[in-house]
């Protein structure tokens, strides 16, 4: 009798992520509470911002490895495999599909349509908007998309489990916010993942 294998399970992960948004909105924290739930969950991770004046509201960049193997690589992410946009007012200004690969998704925080995204940025790469502000604001009263994305990103690429990204947003919050506060950024987590395009 002659083994099958499945090639699919015989590679190993290695994911890379581009963050864009602007100073003080979070990006910083969605990578930490990303690397940590992957982390928590067996991979290898690096993640770190783009070094430079991170002054609030100038754009600014996060990276964030992930792997099965040990990561030997210590550059920024040239060519990512996900690029997930914090600020929808990035669009058109800063050129967010630079480098994506081949079969790449772009997520964004974006009031239009996964097809209307598409045309603004000028790609045929892959789409996924959801109106993380809009949640955030709901959910949490005040404009801070970062957790909404978080759960966005779980449901379109689900490299890490969304429960484990809901025990870090937990763990990270924790300390420095009322229960209040971190049920309301979970109640966002939750909502972007089901409603994200």
């Amino acid at each position: 009798m002659r083994c099958r294998f499945d090639i699919a399970l015989m590679v190993p992960m290695n994911i890379e992520v581009v963050w864009h948004g602007r100073g003080g909105q979070g990006v910083v924290t969605a990578n930490e509470i990303l690397a940590e739930a992957a982390i928590s969950a067996g991979k290898y991770v690096k993640a770190f911002p783009e070094f430079g004046p991170e002054r609030m509201g100038a754009p600014i960049k996060g990276f964030t490895r992930i792997s099965d193997k040990p990561i030997r690589v210590h550059s920024q992410v040239y060519e990512p495999d996900v690029v997930i946009v914090l600020d929808g007012t990035l669009i058109g200004k800063v050129d967010v599909a630079a480098g994506l690969k081949e079969g790449g998704i772009i997520l964004a925080n974006y009031d239009g349509t996964p097809e209307e995204l598409q045309k603004a940025i000028g790609t045929k790469a892959e789409c996924h908007t959801v109106n993380a502000t809009k949640i955030s604001i709901e959910e949490i009263g005040r404009p801070m998309a970062n957790t909404a994305m978080l759960g966005a990103f779980a449901k379109v690429k689900p490299v890490v489990e969304f429960n484990l990204i809901s025990d870090h947003v937990v763990k990270k919050f924790g300390e420095r916010l009322s229960e209040k506060v971190i049920e309301r950024n979970l109640s966002a987590l939750k909502r972007a993942y089901e409603e994200v395009q």
